[in-house]
């Protein structure tokens, strides 16, 4: 179930794949609980705002056009499901005396870095996915930190010194290529488009 692509998980999860859904909840479930964390909700309510959320995925899951937007649509409804909370429970958002700002604003712009940053990191392991499993390790090693040498590549791998650059340059192309990071790519054109006066 793991190796499912963010399109395949979201129509297994709308036709009810019981197994589906749990691994969409269990790809996105830090995420929600990373917009949560910033309004410094108690447990209870913590959980409760959580829940809340998944209960509007459920109810919206079919009504979401580009599943590479799922994220950002989780993030957006948690930060909409935190507010709501606090104003049904009149409780006051922690505000910094120095700056009479929203102490860790949820609109804050590191948030919505780090929520991309989440984003494209999903993106990208869903095209690692659709990879074979020698380009999906090659790529992986050359990223690993520090990177395998040439040489440890050549030789886990079993490919030639001397391809290892060219073959690396055709599976990047493959990655460009694999369904998750061509709806991601789609899906922020057609945002730049609709940004567009």
């Amino acid at each position: 179930m793991s190796e499912w692509d963010l399109p395949t998980l979201v129509k297994a999860s709308i036709d009810r794949d019981e197994h589906a859904w749990e691994e969409l909840v269990r790809r996105f479930a830090g995420l929600v609980a990373f917009v949560i964390r910033h309004y410094r909700l108690s447990p209870a309510d913590t959980q409760d705002v959580g829940q809340l959320v998944w209960l509007r995925l459920v109810e919206h899951l079919g009504q979401i056009r580009e599943p590479a937007a799922l994220p950002g649509w989780l993030a957006t409804t948690t930060r909409h499901e935190c507010e709501r909370f606090l104003r049904i429970n009149g409780r006051s958002v922690a505000m910094d005396p120095l700056t009479m700002q929203v102490a860790d604003d949820p609109d804050d712009p590191e948030i919505d870095a780090v929520l991309l940053a989440a984003e494209r990191r999903q993106v990208l392991l869903n095209g690692l996915r659709e990879l074979s499993p020698q380009h999906r390790e090659l790529l992986l090693m050359l990223t690993a930190d520090p990177p395998y040498s040439y040489a440890d590549i050549s030789r886990i791998l079993g490919i030639p010194i001397g391809s290892i650059g060219p073959t690396r340059s055709r599976v990047l192309d493959k990655l460009r290529e694999t369904d998750a990071v061509r709806a991601y790519l789609d899906a922020d054109r057609s945002a730049d488009l609709g940004r567009c006066p």
